[in-house]
């Protein structure tokens, strides 16, 4: 797909960088995404929000955003609250949607009140509040910061001892802290589309922990699109992702992380709003498995550009 094809987006801005702690992350899949719309023969920036003048470059040269932006200042809704106010048409979810889907504890509350099937949780503002949720949900359990993502921060506790710990290094990232339920059984990812899901991803981590260093770095961490498993469980995993994602309100585009126990039942555990697209991200991985190249799935996410 190419200008030729009479889709004038003007000065595309890719943004990317910013100051998160998936910082990293986020410089690779704005590289990816602008090479992608520059062999396209569009019109592209690349703009890091961290370096530039990000408000006197889009005012003066761009016509639209494409959000490459991971973690906190791209997420949360601030970014696009800016661009919104700016009259600037951008990609993916609206700023209430990126707000609450990056709270991963209002977003549990959202979905526990909409029948979403999600862990058992607790939120914890000390290690004692922790030591009283272990009694409540047992070991294993997930401790992580609730505006974190990229597994950045969170901790797998499965000992009395590991507590503190876990707590403190949560801590580093959010005061705010949820600790949840352990699911033992397949991680699997749904990504959604202008409207669609995309191919079930099967996750298989080195000892079953699918953390940061599993994620973007490690070449032992397997996946399977298509997932291997039975058709009616890979419909009724994509029904699950696309109820979740739209009772939290998102659109466009984003991905829907999922735990699933080991008797088929599925746990929603977040919505992602800016998944990574970097070499191992795993919307591209779906939307090839469905047909759709690199290229034309940045294209689809570019289309889906607007103002609220």
């Amino acid at each position: 797909m190419t200008k030729d094809n009479n889709f004038n987006f003007g000065v595309i801005g890719v943004l990317y960088g910013g100051s998160s702690s998936e910082r990293e992350v986020s410089l690779e899949s704005g590289e990816a995404v602008y090479r992608a719309l520059i062999r396209q023969g569009f019109s592209a920036e690349l703009i890091d929000t961290e370096k530039n003048s990000t408000v006197d470059i889009l005012i003066s040269r761009i016509d639209r955003a494409v959000i490459m932006l991971h973690g906190r200042g791209g997420e949360d809704g601030t970014i696009q609250g800016l661009l919104e106010t700016l009259k600037i048409p951008y990609s993916g979810s609206r700023v209430p949607a990126c707000a609450l889907a990056m709270d991963k504890w209002r977003s549990k509350l959202v979905f526990e009140g909409s029948g979403v099937p999600t862990p058992k949780f607790s939120v914890v503002r000390s290690v004692e509040d922790l030591l009283m949720a272990c009694e409540e949900l047992g070991f294993p359990m997930i401790v992580k910061p609730s505006r974190e993502g990229s597994t950045i921060g969170l901790s797998k506790v499965t000992r009395v001892g590991d507590v503190e710990a876990a707590f403190e290094l949560a801590r580093e990232y959010d005061p705010i802290i949820i600790a949840e339920e352990f699911i033992q059984g397949n991680e699997v990812t749904v990504a959604i589309l202008n409207g669609r899901t995309l191919p079930v991803v099967r996750i298989l981590a080195p000892n079953n922990n699918y953390d940061y260093q599993a994620k973007y770095h490690s070449d032992e961490t397997k996946y399977f699109c298509p997932s291997g498993l039975q058709e009616t469980v890979d419909v009724e995993l994509q029904n699950v992702a696309l109820r979740a994602f739209n009772v939290l309100g998102c659109s466009g585009w984003g991905r829907v992380d999922i735990m699933m126990d080991e008797v088929g039942g599925a746990w929603v555990l977040e919505v992602n709003t800016v998944p990574g697209m970097t070499s191992h991200s795993l919307v591209p991985m779906a939307a090839k498995t469905s047909g759709i190249g690199f290229e034309q799935l940045v294209f689809e996410i570019l289309r889906g550009c607007d103002v609220a």
